[in-house]
């Protein structure tokens, strides 16, 4: 009997999770246990694989030459495609308007999240850590990048005596790693059943309210989602790298399905490097530098999202944000995206920031909670599509021939 290939059972699972978690509500408890393996197993290897895969993929490298290219060209495409996605939230949340006259109930407690993330300032400063092991421990994955770029660096000035161990040592480690994730890929259809069915069975009782009541901001973030994925990012790929976006999108299908189920662009990583080395024919060295980092500072669909969720409360609150307001939401929402960490509702940190910016109520991120998770699912996908389109652009302007 020919085996169901990944994807397809990855989608099943999806399909089965939603009858079950709608149907079997009271008995969730029986599969979701499944779903928090799956992710726990996902975190464990986060840290190891980045820290090995960019030290690995510096050392590929070379020189500090080909480094500054390819930081230059990676940097470049993650401040392109973020601004353009936070634009077309801007001119997605302008042209509908769902804020204007909604009666959502506002009151003045709400909910009020702590804006841990502190300011752009705290957040480069942070960078740097104090204690390597304490952010592998605690997975802060900007000082991991930090610490693996400059250790990975340095490793290519010493001498040939213990740079090729180093370098042998660094690529025997990601191996490894890669090799455990391939194995913790095989139960994601369990992991994914056991998540989803969560969710539904947690919104079920609410599914129809939630939707009436919040669709017109649901469709405009979504729809700008849609455009970013399925216009811009296809049309950067065929114009900067004549790279076929169908037989891309195919070849991601796993990870993307991944990153729509678990709403972690950090967790769906692992499943991401292997896609596009392995499926797009990317090299080890460009797959290693581009990915890790955009999980982190790439975020696309987060970016969007923060610009018309703050204009939506604004809306809602009767606020009219002018020109240079805007602005603001989109400068800020920028910066601010690139701390936000690669876990479910980082958003909603980073959008308290925007709202504390603008002097906006804190309250008013209460308005969105109610359909935060389903549209964390949109964005996180978008984020990981972004990012592996990255990886195609850039492996094709360094001269890879690839398989999409």
């Amino acid at each position: 009997m020919k085996r169901i290939k990944l994807h397809w059972q990855i989608l099943i699972a999806l399909v089965l999770s939603i009858i079950f978690g709608y149907f079997f509500t009271d008995h969730v408890e029986y599969v979701t246990w499944m779903g928090d393996l799956f992710l726990r197993a996902l975190q464990m290897i986060i840290a190891p694989l980045i820290f090995s895969s960019i030290v690995s993929g510096v050392l590929g490298l070379g020189s500090a030459q080909n480094l500054g290219r390819m930081s230059g060209k990676t940097f470049g495409y993650y401040l392109l495609t973020s601004l353009i996605a936070a634009v077309i939230g801007l001119l997605s949340v302008n042209i509908f308007r769902p804020g204007v006259g909604a009666d959502l109930g506002l009151t003045e407690e709400g909910v009020v999240l702590e804006a841990g993330a502190g300011t752009f300032g705290q957040t480069l400063m942070n960078i740097i850590p104090t204690n390597i092991f304490q952010a592998l421990a605690q997975t802060d994955m900007l000082s991991i990048i930090f610490f693996a770029i400059l250790f990975g660096f340095f490793a290519t000035r010493v001498g040939p005596k213990y740079r090729d161990p180093l370098d042998k040592g660094f690529n025997a480690v990601f191996e490894v790693m890669m090799r455990l994730t391939m194995f913790i890929i095989r139960f994601a259809p369990l992991g994914i059943f056991g998540i989803v069915s969560g969710i539904v069975a947690e919104q079920a009782h609410d599914l129809l309210s939630i939707f009436s009541r919040m669709g017109l901001y649901m469709v405009a973030v979504i729809l700008g989602l849609l455009i970013h994925a399925f216009v811009v990012l296809p049309l950067l790929m065929k114009y900067l790298g004549g790279i076929n976006a169908r037989k891309h999108f195919k070849a991601m299908s796993v990870p993307l399905l991944t990153a729509f189920t678990t709403s972690s662009s950090s967790a769906t990583l692992p499943l991401a490097m292997e896609a596009v080395e392995l499926r797009a024919g990317v090299s080890k060295k460009v797959t290693s530098f581009v990915l890790p980092l955009g999980a982190t500072v790439n975020m696309n669909g987060t970016a969007l999202y923060e610009c018309v969720s703050v204009l939506f409360i604004a809306q809602a609150y009767g606020i009219e944000l002018s020109l240079i307001q805007q602005v603001i939401v989109v400068m800020t929402a920028l910066l601010a995206s690139i701390g936000a960490a690669g876990i479910p509702m980082a958003g909603l940190v980073v959008i308290t920031i925007i709202l504390s910016v603008l002097g906006l109520p804190l309250e008013g991120v209460g308005l969105i909670l109610a359909v935060e998770r389903i549209l964390d699912m949109f964005r996180t996908s978008v984020n990981v599509w972004s990012d592996t389109c990255g990886a195609v652009i850039i492996a094709k302007s360094e001269g890879e021939t690839l398989l999409v």
